[in-house]
């Protein structure tokens, strides 16, 4: 066992990946970094860049989280924000309570739902996370994109 999956082994759970600022998201990296999730992630991403949705996908190191983020967009409109754990990718989307109001109506898995409707504010938006471990969740995500996009 090389010392980076030695570190990757012995990281906690809740503690993010691609920490270090001087190493810019590639390809290559990322798929070091995800392991089994590169393909999850791959998956993912041609799917929002593609025809389907048109999206753009930028990574950017944020000081104060001490991360790599990845920002998804439209235009120049945030649809979502992931970011990369060690067993999971985390997709947090953003509504206001107008924007917002439709997703009790959403044909996605109750439980996250429930976790809309009991999350606390920041500020004026609510937020959403949905942490991606497995391509059974995508259609959820998929519907929550159209579902946020429609409200840009």
């Amino acid at each position: 066992m090389n010392k980076k999956d030695k570190q990757r082994s012995n990281s906690d759970p809740v503690t993010p990946l691609l920490q270090d600022p001087e190493r810019v998201p590639t390809s290559e990296n990322l798929e070091d970094e995800f392991g089994p999730l590169y393909p999850l992630y791959l998956e993912l991403v041609n799917t929002l860049e593609g025809k389907g949705f048109g999206l753009g996908t930028e990574w950017r190191y944020y000081k104060d989280g001490k991360a790599w983020l990845c920002k998804i967009t439209r235009k120049k409109k945030t649809v979502v924000w992931m970011s990369a754990w060690k067993d999971f990718l985390r997709l947090g989307f953003y509504f206001t309570e107008k924007t917002g109001s439709g997703i009790a109506d959403l044909e996605i898995d109750p439980a996250l739902k429930q976790c809309y409707a009991t999350a606390d504010s920041i500020g004026r938006l609510k937020p959403l996370s949905v942490d991606l471990k497995e391509s059974r969740q995508l259609p959820d995500i998929y519907t929550l994109m159209k579902y946020k996009i429609s409200r840009l």
